[in-house]
């Protein structure tokens, strides 16, 4: 029972505009931010949009805080949704799509006819994520020629300073005090993709609350010992693995792409 607390209390905060940070990105999730409201005073010029960044970009996390701070009219789709979700809903006026690489054939067919529904329909707009621009893009040609259609967004990647911050911030939505040198010593020690610097985050904010100890540097020695499939500077992106540790994994699907 108090291993489940423990867990209870170290659940991520939800993705939201305001916890992601914009370095070299504002226009695009000033847009974003904006987006519904937009919907809703006019009938706007740009509704469809496609973002694409390397891993830990954020990609994902923007999709995230769309449909998370809307006024329940949203829809994430992604390879994991059935595909009968990729039909068109006049009642969602949003709709985030990730992973376009990842889309079976099938969703990708449906993608194509949902994105000329929500092309035909003013107070409706559509924004999906890859991992490439969309002239490099593995999907089907129509789809491509589609997501190349509306506003396309290269998200720029965080820089080492950008990613000290993002953690320290992330620490404290989480209650979590970090030694000042832990932010510097993950960089130069540990993975520095988002996505697996944000999944160890969770990892010693757990092992703390269990430990009742401080997060330093002693704190992470141990957690990444304890853990012993947790990667390094040179290894495979990683996930959580099932009962605790991380597992190698080529494409994460985490909201920190």
């Amino acid at each position: 029972m108090q291993r489940q607390l423990t867990l209870d209390l170290g659940t991520p905060p939800p993705a939201t505009f305001d916890n992601f940070f914009a370095t070299g990105n504002h226009e695009l999730v000033t847009r974003l931010r904006e987006l519904e409201g937009a919907l809703a005073a006019a009938p706007l010029a740009d509704r469809t949009f496609y973002m694409w960044g390397e891993p830990g970009s954020g990609r994902s996390h923007l999709l995230h805080a769309l449909v998370h701070e809307a006024n329940g009219t949203a829809r994430f789709l992604g390879p994991q949704s059935a595909l009968h979700a990729f039909g068109f809903d006049p009642r969602v006026t949003l709709y985030a799509v990730d992973d376009c690489d990842r889309l079976s054939a099938a969703q990708q067919i449906a993608l194509f006819n949902l994105f000329n529904e929500v092309r035909a329909t003013p107070a409706a707009a559509l924004v999906a994520a890859g991992n490439a621009a969309p002239i490099a893009l593995d999907v089907r040609d129509d789809l491509r020629t589609r997501l190349g259609w509306g506003l396309v967004f290269h998200l720029q990647p965080l820089s080492d300073e950008s990613k000290a911050a993002v953690l320290k911030h992330a620490a404290h939505e989480r209650g979590l005090v970090l030694a000042e040198d832990v932010p510097d010593y993950l960089l130069r020690r540990y993975r520095r993709d988002m996505p697996s610097l944000m999944a160890l985050l969770d990892e010693l904010d757990r092992f703390s609350l269990e430990t009742k100890r401080a997060v330093n540097t002693s704190l992470i020695r141990d957690v990444l010992h304890k853990t012993r499939s947790l990667p390094f500077a040179d290894d495979a992106y990683a996930s959580p693995a099932p009962g605790g540790g991380f597992v190698a994994s080529d494409n994460d699907p985490t909201r920190f792409k």
